[in-house]
């Protein structure tokens, strides 16, 4: 029997010029929760700093499912595999079985974000405790109303392999086998997740900066999977996502992409302040002060539901959340006071909390906010394939042992105290930091 020719659709897309999908991969496209997106901003409120970025998660998504289709195709190749990798991943080489797991990573590409809440990160904060947008994104993908969706494709997919491929190991209780391991990487991976590779190329775009620009297409080319390069004495061969020699400064420039990216558009502190204005609002407009993670209730809170709730608070007083509301959308944000530089760290392991802790003495608690954020400047070891040899990256890359940590930390104070504040923060700022030590009472 013939078998029915599927059609393809495409969409225009101005990152990857063109995004291809066949009708059963359509059907998920069109999908309540998957549509949603549509509704929710990929950078939060980062629109207020770079008017350009009002790009939402639903195209991320369709960016994210082109990617892994693609680096799937290149490190699933039989030639593109080492002997020792094919004996330990024998789907290589099972042409069923790598249509299978192509179908299912573009799907949990597609779907990896499924859960994020309104404004995406900007309102984790106010989550339930131990709950996660890739935690509501994994029961998304194995809920009742999704099951069907996946059951109808042909072939039919299982939920779980979905799931596990779109939030990887940390939320599933089972171990990952080797092959469900290092496919999940191509989504969620920290070297190289399509993840990723996507938001800097569309943030840097829809923002209008350069910085999170990189060689796509040299760096997927050189993808491999490769044994572990073992740094960690462990003589461990477990397969990891690594690239070939000739790709080496393509991943160099993906990484420090990204610390640049964040370096100037996703810590920059108007942002950073809009972010926490937002989050007030939603402590007090919320019930209980938090989102709910129940699935119905879910998919129907957008960013147009909070926005719409935002601009009737901010002109009603006796409203919740009306000061922040007010703030946010006459952009009355608070000033930057502080911002923690690396001298400041000699004199106080916690620079920042010891200036929050000090301003809220001095002027209240009311118009003092604070906004830090640490990540590790060392990136996650990965193996490089260089004439025959699998080398570490970090031994091989001058570069990638040297990334500095992406770190920030603002104190911030409303407009009409700002004057008043930094004058006194000129005279005491040494003595605060200096006397004043992570954990002490002030």
């Amino acid at each position: 029997m013939t078998a029915v020719a599927k059609v393809s659709h495409e969409f225009r897309d101005p990152v990857h010029t063109f995004i291809r999908l066949d009708s059963d991969e359509r059907t998920i496209v069109d999908s309540e929760p998957v549509q949603r997106l549509r509704q929710i901003h990929q950078l939060a409120m980062t629109y207020l700093v770079y008017p350009g970025g009002t790009h939402r998660r639903f195209e991320h998504c369709m960016g994210v499912m082109d990617l892994a289709g693609r680096v799937f195709d290149v490190v699933t190749h039989p030639l593109n595999a080492l002997p020792a990798i094919r004996d330990l991943l024998p789907e290589i080489d099972l042409e069923v079985k790598r249509q299978y797991w192509r179908r299912a990573v573009r799907m949990a590409a597609l779907c990896h974000d499924l859960g994020h809440f309104p404004f995406s990160h900007a309102a984790e904060e106010v989550l339930p405790e131990g709950w996660t947008h890739e935690r509501l994104s994994r029961d998304i993908i194995m809920s009742p109303q999704m099951e069907p969706l996946w059951s109808a494709m042909r072939p039919p997919l299982v939920p779980s392999d979905v799931a596990k491929l779109a939030v990887g190991q940390k939320y599933f209780d089972e171990p990952f086998k080797d092959w469900e391991a290092i496919v999940s990487e191509i989504v969620v991976g920290d070297a190289f997740g399509v993840d990723r590779m996507d938001y800097l190329l569309r943030d840097s775009l829809h923002t209008g900066v350069q910085y999170g620009r990189f060689d796509q297409t040299r760096l997927i080319d050189n993808l491999r999977i490769l044994p572990s390069a073992a740094t960690d004495q462990t003589g461990s061969s477990e397969p990891q996502l690594g690239i070939a020699a000739g790709g080496l400064q393509s991943a160099e420039q993906l990484l420090l992409a990204r610390y640049f990216m964040f370096s100037q558009v996703y810590l920059h502190p108007v942002r950073r302040i809009y972010d926490v204005h937002l989050i007030d609002f939603l402590r007090e407009w919320l019930p209980s002060g938090k989102f709910s993670t129940d699935v119905a209730t879910h998919l129907t809170m957008t960013d147009t539901e909070v926005t719409g709730a935002m601009s009737v608070a901010a002109k009603d007083p006796a409203l919740p959340g009306h000061e922040a509301a007010r703030r946010i959308m006459q952009r009355e944000h608070f000033h930057v006071l502080y911002h923690a530089t690396p001298p400041d760290y000699l004199l106080n392991g916690d620079p920042g909390k010891a200036i929050f802790d000090a301003a809220v003495t001095r002027f209240g608690e009311g118009p003092i906010r604070r906004s830090h954020y640490t990540k590790g400047g060392v990136v996650a070891d990965f193996p490089v394939l260089d004439a025959g040899a699998v080398l570490s990256a970090h031994a091989t890359s001058s570069v990638l042992g040297n990334v500095p940590p992406t770190s920030v930390d603002y104190v911030f104070i409303d407009r009409p105290l700002l004057e008043e504040a930094q004058r006194w923060l000129k005279v005491d700022k040494e003595a605060i930091l200096a006397t004043s030590q992570p954990g002490e009472e002030q």
